[in-house]
């Protein structure tokens, strides 16, 4: 039994007193206020973790060397392969970059006074036989790729129309293509506008792809050339333009195409924008037009009558055609100078 002092205060005077209490009861009241904490690791099985704590803890050096541990990890996940180093694909340009604009001719910025479109036809018996056209430099300059997906397509249709009807198909696109060019020259040079011709007066080979450049049609004004030759008297090659007009106020060289599939965006028109950029630069040197164009218009036709897509080519973009078609340029004149030396 534990004994307790109690201090009474009694008149001012302190008395002390002493009182008992059993320690049964102490034991009781200690416990009611505090019971033991369980300590989280009392679960723990030591033994079975014994060995992994007498490894961590051991201050013993182990016998394997950097070697030794490189062989074992050869051995367990393969030889370490270290990555190359990436390289950078070094920009190819021209040996000589020929200027896309002649700086003696002026660039129109309003519309010249309405008058007949230009149209010089190609004569190839005036000393241009021997002058290679844009379409066979582009031609002769494919890359593997190109060459590779252009043969596949090629035997696809082989394998899936025949020898002879490939060859149909194939005259069917170019007619088609000619009747086209036709009823938009029509279009362009006659003093009626889009509005006020119906499709159904073309053949109905091209009566869709009409359909499809309609909305186009009616920004097209102030028409320059149509189905014109553009020669290059300093690099020597030559082309005919499909049209050079405004559209929506910028003077462009205009490239007219068909399609059965979409062509959204710029890039699905492969090297159509090389041709336009050097349409352009031919046409910028050649004493016969008196004028200069920087901008480039590519549209893309479709026969079932869904709105075409027109691609633009700004002046910045068009330099950059240029430089690549200027490469393309001096490969196909490598080509030809090598032929010549056999």
């Amino acid at each position: 039994m534990f004994t307790f002092k109690r201090v009474l205060c009694v008149r001012g005077i302190i008395v002390p007193q002493s009182t008992s209490l059993p320690v049964s009861h102490f034991s009781a009241y200690h416990c009611l206020r505090s019971s033991k904490r369980r300590s989280p690791y009392s679960s723990v099985d030591t033994e079975r973790y014994s060995s992994l704590v007498k490894s961590v803890m051991s201050t013993r050096v182990s016998s394997q060397t950097p070697e030794t541990l490189q062989a074992e990890d050869d051995q367990m996940y393969g030889p370490v392969v270290k990555a190359q180093t990436p390289t950078i694909a070094k920009t190819r340009v021209p040996k000589v970059l020929h200027p896309f604009l002649d700086c003696q001719e002026p660039i129109e910025t309003e519309e010249p006074e309405s008058g007949p479109p230009a149209r010089i036809l190609l004569n190839r018996g005036q000393g241009r036989s021997l002058v290679p056209s844009v379409t066979r430099i582009l031609q002769q300059t494919l890359s593997p790729d190109q060459i590779f997906y252009l043969e596949r397509w090629r035997k696809k249709m082989i394998a899936e129309l025949g020898e002879e009807g490939f060859k149909e198909y194939s005259q069917n696109l170019f007619r088609q293509g000619k009747l086209f060019h036709s009823a938009l020259e029509d279009v362009l040079t006659s003093h009626a506008t889009w509005k006020d011709r119906s499709p159904s007066e073309y053949p109905p080979e091209v009566q869709g792809y009409m359909q499809s450049v309609s909305d186009i049609l009616e920004d097209i004004r102030a028409v320059r050339a149509i189905e014109s030759t553009v020669q290059h008297e300093t690099l020597n090659y030559l082309g005919v333009v499909d049209c050079v007009a405004r559209y929506r106020g910028v003077l462009c060289v205009i490239d007219w195409k068909t399609s059965d599939k979409p062509k959204p965006f710029l890039s699905n028109t492969y090297d159509n924008p090389l041709q336009v950029a050097a349409y352009a630069g031919a046409l910028n040197s050649d004493a016969n037009y008196k004028y200069q164009v920087e901008n480039g218009l590519i549209v893309v036709a479709y026969k079932d009558g869904s709105p075409a897509h027109a691609h633009q080519l700004n002046s910045e973009l068009m330099l950059e055609y240029w430089k690549t078609w200027l490469l393309r340029l001096e490969e196909f004149t490598e080509q030809r100078s090598s032929a010549e030396k056999r």
